[in-house]
């Protein structure tokens, strides 16, 4: 059996501190940090809304698949 690669912060299209605009809501976020869900051991995101401060968790395929978009700094 193969053991699976911990994410790597440094994977990830969306660096910790990027700010992001959901396409569809229009909502912003701010990344935190690249983890890996403890099930699958699959790379997620931990954002956070810039909103309402509520703290979100997404798998990393999902989060990159173009539904967020950087916005500058």
């Amino acid at each position: 059996m193969t053991k699976n690669k911990m994410a790597d912060p440094d994977d990830g299209l969306f660096k910790p501190g990027s700010k992001l605009k959901h396409i569809k809501t229009g909502g912003f976020y701010k990344v935190l940090l690249l983890a890996n869900i403890e099930a699958t051991l699959e790379p997620a995101y931990v954002y956070e809304s810039m909103q309402s401060n509520d703290f979100w968790i997404r798998p990393k395929a999902e989060m990159e698949d173009g539904r967020f978009e950087l916005i500058a700094p």
